[in-house]
């Protein structure tokens, strides 16, 4: 599976590389990007930031470069990409967010540190930093990367 997580030149997104060992990662990000290519990740630009037309180039980025999972990571990219979700399923790109209904609801205005983080594909977890902490039982059509220091609380991994 080929995953793009936006925000790539963070360290926030170098942290969500671990969450996906067996996949390779396309870590992109607006403007200059730093030419790496390796067996398991490379970075790559998703060319000059157009916040009015943001699923547009992503849509056609990850057309281009054969993606099957998108995480965006700016806050900026959640709302527009979690209502484009069906759009992106009809040429196969899972969109890792909440659904757009219920988006605002794991939104946070505020940029927190997070201790932990957890992904979650269909409700299943898929990844967490802690184990223990993390609800068992959550929305059976949760999709996302969450932060949380109470695992109550769980809010988007964004930058």
């Amino acid at each position: 599976m080929k995953i793009l997580i936006t925000g790539g030149n963070n360290a926030r997104a170098l942290k969500l590389m671990k969450a996906f060992p067996s996949h390779f990662v396309l870590l992109a990000d607006y403007g200059d990007v730093p030419g790496i290519v390796t067996e398991n990740y490379a970075f790559s630009s998703l060319g000059v930031l157009n916040k009015d037309s943001i699923a547009h180039i992503l849509l056609n980025f990850c057309i281009t470069e054969a993606i099957d999972c998108i995480i965006p990571l700016h806050d900026y990219e959640l709302e527009p990409l979690a209502k484009s979700a069906v759009l992106f399923s009809e040429y196969g790109i899972q969109v890792l967010l909440p659904n757009a209904d219920v988006i605002a609801d794991y939104i946070t205005k505020e940029k927190l540190a997070y201790q932990n983080f957890a992904v979650f594909s269909h409700g299943d977890r898929i990844f967490s930093t802690e184990e223990s902490a993390v609800p068992e039982s959550v929305s059976p059509k949760l999709n996302g990367v969450f932060g949380y220091n109470d695992a109550d609380d769980l809010k988007l991994f964004t930058i």
